[in-house]
């Protein structure tokens, strides 16, 4: 059975696989131990923590592999992002420049460095291992997520971000990158992305050039990468539109990939979740079953599945309410995929 669980202290060697598996494709999950360390202890405190406003807290899950005892999968949420240092994007937006006496009106696309996301909510470290990657389990990691943040509302800010890895070559060489961030850095683009997952945006961000960027002066190769995710984000971008997730010409300051957004409580996951008590079973009808995914209310105890069942007269196997670690007349909260 696969579980979605909090991150917790023995679960170190298992990220640090993950880690070094995604190639350093992540900003938010770099192959350093003590910065993996520290994304657990986050997770932990921030669990136990009272929160009646939230702040800085950092969750993130994994997916279990109960079976084989293994770590497939990770995933984060940051309750407000820019708190405790700049959130810097690029917002995309069109530069008027006009002469009366030659009769001259030209309207120049120019990325404005900005920290417009400060305060926002934030999906983060989406990450399966290889041979786990389907529509289902991309399903069950990434939307458990939105039942663990409709469970725990105030947890959240109201605005809800996801950035998405933007396009790189079999090198991990960035276009956008190689024309733009690369003239003020001697580094490449991996080195950058490490930099950055390890302290913060603001590390880099602070170099890079405050001005307006015109967009004609970029090559044919990053403005074509502008908003575009890399191609094997393309299952994760039609999984957070189908939620209501819209881009709205942000992007990356660093590979230009885009960074979609949405009100919290107009996300599908969110509106249609319901709390209801399901009855314990030992064999469920297999009549009006469809995929669900259930999770206990449980905060440091969280735990979710994907099973089938009938979503008006919820019924739970005894293994299922095992692995939520449901208490007799517990309530969860399912959603139908």
């Amino acid at each position: 059975m696969l579980i979605i669980r909090p991150l917790a202290y023995p679960d170190l060697p298992a990220l640090e696989r993950l880690a070094i598996v995604s190639g350093g494709s992540m900003t938010t999950l770099p192959a350093n131990r003590d910065h993996l360390n520290e994304l657990i202890m986050r997770t932990q405190n921030s669990m136990r923590k009272a929160v009646e406003q939230h702040h800085d807290e950092s969750y993130h899950f994994v997916m279990e592999d109960t079976e084989h005892g293994e770590i497939v999968g990770v995933c984060g949420i940051d309750a407000s992002v820019g708190l405790n240092g700049p959130f810097y994007s690029y917002r995309m937006e069109e530069v008027v420049h006009a002469s009366s006496e030659l009769q001259i009106h030209n309207r120049v696309p120019a990325l404005h460095l900005c920290q417009d996301y400060t305060g926002s909510a934030r999906l983060c470290t989406l990450f399966l291992d290889g041979e786990h990657r389907n529509e289902t389990n991309l399903q069950l990691l990434s939307r458990s997520r939105l039942l663990f943040i409709a469970q725990h509302r105030q947890r959240f800010a109201n605005r809800l971000i996801a950035e998405l890895q933007g396009v790189a070559d079999e090198q991990n060489r960035s276009p956008f990158w190689e024309s733009l961030g690369s003239h003020f850095f001697s580094m490449d683009f991996t080195k950058a992305n490490y930099l950055t997952g390890i302290n913060s945006k603001g590390f880099i961000a602070d170099l890079m050039p405050h001005y307006p960027v015109y967009v004609p002066l970029l090559s044919q190769e990053a403005q074509h990468a502008l908003g575009q995710p890399r191609p094997d984000m393309a299952p994760v971008k039609a999984l957070l539109e189908r939620e209501g997730f819209v881009y709205r010409n942000y992007v990356d300051i660093f590979d230009a990939g885009p960074t979609l957004e949405s009100r919290v409580d107009a996300l599908h996951s969110i509106m249609t979740s319901q709390l209801c008590t399901p009855a314990i079973t030992a064999q469920r009808d297999a009549t009006a079953l469809q995929q669900v995914l259930v999770a206990n209310t449980e905060t440091a105890a969280f735990r979710c599945i994907l099973t089938e069942l009938d979503p008006a007269q919820p019924t739970l196997l005894q293994a299922e309410a095992d692995a939520l670690q449901l208490a007799p007349g517990a309530a969860v909260r399912l959603v139908a995929v």
